[in-house]
């Protein structure tokens, strides 16, 4: 796997780690899926996006390349489910997620949510 197939297929993952949160109602959409909700008319997916989550509001970094890893997410909480309640939830599934793939690092994990509103 090419390091950027590896990077993008760690974000969905992740991304569906945090969709599976009891809470969270979806990640908050980039650009491309307000315009596409905007313009009204639905995109046919095609077979290979078929089954890939829409990963727009996670975000994936490594600054200094060895180091731990930095991960920032941006999600709609459910309004029946306190924010902090699920930005404390996400963040442990992350960190869970991240150490039972990841055992071998040391370097400490840094997950940053952010509950961008409540529907």
């Amino acid at each position: 796997m090419m390091p950027d197939t590896a990077h993008w297929a760690l974000t969905e993952e992740i991304a569906r780690t945090v969709e599976s949160v009891p809470g969270v109602a979806f990640l908050k959409p980039g650009l491309a899926g307000r315009l596409r909700s905007a313009l009204g008319r639905p995109v046919p997916p095609s077979q290979e996006s078929r089954d890939r989550v829409p990963t727009a509001g996670v975000r994936l970094s490594r600054p200094d390349g060895a180091g731990g890893r930095h991960v920032e997410i941006h999600l709609v909480a459910l309004r029946q489910a306190r924010a902090v309640d699920v930005a404390r939830a996400t963040r442990r599934s992350v960190e869970a997620y991240l150490v039972s793939h990841f055992p071998a690092e040391t370097a400490p994990v840094h997950v940053t949510v952010t509950v961008t509103g409540q529907v």
